[in-house]
């Protein structure tokens, strides 16, 4: 009974373990390092081949089964209102980039090229690989590997739509630029919320693998405090052993003299002296 309790309780523990993969700490760094901020055109272009198809196939893949801890209700409301937001500007920032007219832009044929190429990649990034990560992230609200991954779906994307804005407000319309501005300041706001939730469930998980190991040193003393002793029976009624009689090794025989070779008579024996 006590054997299967402690297999019960590391169980748990080992699966609140694997379920974190790393602390606060690591979670916030990886999250500063993924950014790479967008320089120009060649960068943004550069972001917008490599990142958002990295992103694109990431996203893809199917959201495991629920966790079974309960989510609280804060936790939720939190994320249900920052994932509203974000398919809402994600819809908003389509339809204004649907209106950009960069074809008519005064500008050289590759800044043209290189923009058109950007909007392709944030049309197809809003329009796959947010929504399929937005989904996962629903199945686990908590989950932190899901919610990193799109923290750094929004750290691409604001620097590529970064680039799109200047170069709207270089050679676009003025109502162009504001509609954008406005959409690249949703993003950016959505991606200091997500960093603060990224913050915050660490430090949680961190503060339940905490307490879960000092449960753990806790029940292994009360399981050893609870052992009993060992015990050595003796039985009184077993027949005492016999003792082991050593046998004795039989005395060495005396050692025959060697025959004589053939054709020599064997030397005469002394007569014996008289007593």
């Amino acid at each position: 009974m006590l054997q299967m309790m402690k297999r019960t309780f590391l169980l748990a523990v080992l699966s609140l373990l694997l379920s974190t993969p790393f602390g606060p700490a690591a979670a916030l760094g990886q999250a500063s390092a993924a950014r790479t901020p967008s320089s120009g055109a060649a960068s943004a272009g550069s972001l917008a081949g490599d990142q958002y198809a990295m992103q694109a196939k990431s996203g893809s893949g199917t959201a495991s089964a629920p966790a079974s801890q309960p989510v609280s209700y804060a936790s939720m409301t939190q994320l249900n209102g920052m994932l509203t937001e974000l398919e809402t500007g994600s819809s908003s920032t389509q339809a204004d980039l649907a209106k950009l007219r960069i074809e008519r832009w005064k500008t050289d044929s590759g800044t043209k090229k290189q923009m058109l190429a950007n909007v392709d990649s944030i049309q197809r990034n809003l329009q796959s690989a947010l929504p399929e990560i937005i989904a996962q992230l629903r199945v686990l609200p908590e989950d932190l590997p899901t919610t990193f991954k799109l923290y750094r779906n929004l750290d691409a994307l604001y620097d590529v739509v970064g680039t799109v804005v200047e170069g709207t407000g270089a050679f676009g319309s003025k109502d162009e630029f504001q509609a954008l501005s406005n959409d690249l300041n949703e993003f950016e706001t959505t991606r200091k919320e997500l960093a603060q939730r990224i913050e915050g469930l660490s430090s949680a998980k961190e503060a339940e693998i905490m307490r879960l190991r000092a449960d753990l040193k806790t029940a292994q003393a009360a399981i050893a405090a609870a052992a009993p002793p060992k015990k050595t029976v003796v039985d009184d009624n077993e027949p005492p052993k016999k003792p082991v009689v050593k046998k004795k090794k039989p005395a060495a025989k005396p050692a025959t003299p060697a025959a004589p070779p053939a054709g020599q008579t064997p030397p005469a024996q002394a007569p014996a002296k008289p007593q």
